[in-house]
């Protein structure tokens, strides 16, 4: 009875002790966290005020302008691909955009087909101006539709962010401080010019405007008056909207009369290392190799004279494609081949009806950014051209793991694996 009684007794003693040692230890722990943001916030302020202000100035925004935009904006820390102050920029573990993800979680069905059934809906209630359009730049109805359908829903999706909260932060502290700086300043200038209110810039995570989802330079650039009155509206009037995603497509170079591409069956005895656009031939060459048109209908006569590219987005696991240099300009409007197909396989299944792929999208692994990045430079260290050891597959990666596999007696299969990572790490 005693013993319990005292040991009790040390025990509450204890526990009193400990509990005021936790409650201290929080208070500190939560004074810390005003004093750890301070200092980016302020860092922050003062490069505003420093040194993009007088960048600003140069460039004819005015005060009243520049404080308008910045009122209240304070860095988000939420956004990736910050590099917060004093630290050095690493590859992000994970992937932020689908863009660069599984390509068969890209095209499930139920995200082409919103697209497709929404384009479609919207063909016939804006077939006028889309003539209209089409007549002017040569970009057919089809393709506009499934851009602004792939960007906003048509218009439906919210744009959750402040853009100068977004640009700002981003050039102040992203891994393309450059690009942003650019950016923010040709936000300003949309103001400046009372192109737009400062209410109205609202945003995507990575700063991009509008339905049409242009960054600020796209916009100043692109942006057209369609419906005539007197300014271009990327927000509210769809005639704009269109026609400036034409204009955007024709200053990349979209070619008259030709199509996107087609899906294709490639033998094994073509390479996919033989992917990309600096490895076009004539569609006639494709043809004698073996390549054929996944619905067995032939190459038109004008389409075998022509270039085209072979593009292998999953590798050996996924569809084949003989592509024209349309797609390329299609992927300008974001740098993804997975987008750029995207755009033209729902553009004709808006036009013909919703067909899709002949081949699958076979299992490609999901692997870390970070580790498609430690596989990339390992091949930079062997003398391969990768593009950038960025973690992303771009074609390069692609091309250049085929050829590391088929140098080294492996079945070729141009996509990153576990294995490869293992091997090559």
């Amino acid at each position: 009875m005693s013993g319990r009684t005292e040991g009790g007794a040390t025990e509450r003693k204890h526990s009193k002790l400990a509990a005021l040692s936790l409650f201290a230890a929080l208070f500190i722990f939560l004074l810390s966290f005003p004093t750890a943001a301070a200092p980016i916030d302020d860092q922050f302020r003062t490069w505003l005020q420093s040194d993009l202000w007088p960048q600003a100035k140069a460039k004819g925004i005015s005060r009243k302008t520049f404080d308008e935009a910045f009122i209240g904006v304070k860095p988000n820390l939420k956004l990736p691909d910050l590099v917060m102050p004093g630290e050095t920029p690493t590859t992000p573990e994970k992937q932020h955009q689908a863009e660069f993800g599984p390509p068969g979680a890209y095209f499930a069905e139920k995200t082409v087909r919103a697209v497709t059934a929404g384009g479609r809906t919207r063909e016939g209630a804006n077939a006028r101006v889309l003539g209209l359009i089409e007549k002017r730049y040569g970009v057919p109805g089809e393709v506009l539709l499934a851009i602004w359908g792939r960007e906003t829903g048509f218009g439906a999706a919210k744009m959750p962010y402040d853009a100068f909260e977004v640009l700002g932060t981003k050039a102040f502290m992203s891994t393309k401080k450059d690009f942003f700086r650019t950016e923010v300043l040709a936000a300003l200038e949309i103001v400046e010019r009372g192109l737009a209110p400062v209410n109205a810039m609202k945003s995507s995570w990575a700063g991009a405007l509008g339905q049409p989802q242009f960054m600020p330079t796209s916009f100043l650039k692109h942006a057209v008056d369609f419906d005539g009155d007197g300014r271009p509206d990327i927000w509210n009037s769809t005639p704009d909207v269109l026609a400036s995603i034409a204009n955007y497509l024709v200053h990349y170079g979209w070619v008259r009369g030709r199509g996107w591409g087609a899906e294709v069956i490639a033998p094994a005895n073509v390479s996919c290392s033989l992917e990309g656009p600096d490895q076009g031939k004539r569609i006639a060459d494709w043809v004698a190799m073996g390549i054929r048109r996944a619905d067995n209908k032939a190459f038109q006569a004008s389409e075998l004279k022509a270039e085209g590219f072979l593009l292998m987005p999953a590798g050996r696991s996924g569809p084949a494609f003989i592509v024209t240099p349309n797609f390329y300009v299609l992927k300008q409007y974001n740098t993804s081949d997975l987008y750029a197909l995207f755009i033209g396989h729902a553009a004709d299944r808006i036009a013909k009806g919703d067909a899709t792929f002949t081949a699958s999208w076979g299992p490609v692994g999901d692997l870390d950014r970070s580790d498609i990045a430690a596989l990339q430079r390992a091949l930079e260290a062997k003398g391969y051209d990768v593009g950038s050891a960025d973690g992303l597959p771009g074609f390069k990666t692609r091309r250049s793991i085929g050829a590391w596999q088929a140098k080294n007696g492996r079945a070729a299969t141009c996509f990153p694996d576990v294995g490869l990572v293992a091997v090559l790490k």
